[in-house]
């Protein structure tokens, strides 16, 4: 995988369930966050986009789950992204720790856009990240 963009979170105490380790709906938290950032960084924000008309949206994720983050845990989430036919962007995503470099997640987040309501690629967003996607 050719990874694009990376992230570095620390693991808050609230994030973590009573059985001390992050619970599963917090990972979809970090995934998003960092394809916010990336967006913010590289191209049109989310909200840039939006007073455009323009909404991503997820239309599917996929997470597997192989390692457990715990509190104060330093780890990065690194994304790819390719297209997948005209409608599509996928990301490709990894959470993993910083110091032995376990990867505790990985995930496949399929986006769709809407440009004023209607499923669409808006051009915006084919020249904002055509060096990224595949």
């Amino acid at each position: 995988m050719s990874w694009i963009y990376e992230k570095n979170f620390e693991v808050r105490d609230y994030e973590c369930d009573l059985q001390g380790i992050v619970n599963n709906a917090v990972y979809q938290n970090y995934l998003e966050h960092t394809r916010n950032s990336f967006l913010k960084e590289k191209g049109p924000d989310l909200k840039a986009l939006h007073d455009q008309g323009i909404d991503a949206v997820v239309a599917r994720i996929e997470i597997d789950y192989k390692f457990p983050l715990r509190a104060s845990d330093n780890f990065f989430c690194r994304l790819a992204v390719k297209r997948d036919g005209e409608l599509k962007l996928v990301f490709n995503q990894e959470i993993v720790l910083k110091d032995s470099q376990k990867l505790c997640a990985r995930a496949k987040v399929v986006v769709v856009c809407l440009e004023n309501g209607k499923v669409s690629m808006p051009k915006v967003i084919i020249d904002s990240f055509s060096e990224f996607l595949e």
